[in-house]
């Protein structure tokens, strides 16, 4: 997982000469939820497809996702990874940065295991979300930074038994626009 991370980073920097252009016009933007990496060892790494200023299409990859923010130690495992997939209006703002509002579907495969009483209990985690992001978005010479927040239903009996059927995320995203 480390190297996955570091070739994104070495990616990102390597590119940055290919793919300068002003910012007025990006065609899309590869970034890291940075924040819930550190705190979860959750890594998120996304691409926005942008379709004119105001809005893009974005696909998100977690990998070693986390229910909300449920720890794995003392017996807690989770083996899940997500894809998500967005549509996100840009608005209240200028070319500086603004804030955005994202409907989404997010599909969590994998599975959750837990030590209890010397058995192992395992949650099965295939589900699907329906949920909203809202956050802000900066923009740095080709640098896109900012807090975000969201939340999701989930459709499965098994994942809401062991956790709840809504689902709180936030993080901090750091990208490059090109």
């Amino acid at each position: 997982m480390k190297k996955l991370l570091f070739a994104f980073i070495g990616l990102a920097l390597l590119s940055a000469p290919v793919f300068s252009q002003s910012l007025e016009d990006p065609k899309g933007e590869v970034r890291l939820n940075f924040l819930n990496t550190i705190f979860l060892g959750s890594v998120e790494l996304g691409y926005e497809q942008f379709l004119n200023h105001d809005q893009s299409i974005g696909v998100e990859l977690h990998l070693n996702d986390r229910f909300g923010y449920s720890s794995a130690r003392d017996g807690r495992d989770f083996s899940v990874t997500s894809v998500l997939v967005s549509y996100n209006f840009y608005f209240a703002g200028d070319e500086n940065g603004k804030m955005y509002i994202s409907p989404f579907f997010k599909y969590r495969f994998g599975e959750y295991r837990e030590a209890l009483d010397n058995t192992i209990s395992i949650t099965n985690m295939n589900s699907g979300y329906i949920g909203l992001i809202g956050g802000y978005r900066w923009n740095f010479n080709n640098f896109a930074f900012g807090p975000f927040a969201s939340i999701a239903r989930g459709f499965s009996q098994e994942v809401a038994d062991k956790f709840s059927y809504v689902e709180f995320k936030a993080g901090f995203n750091v990208g490059y626009r090109f």
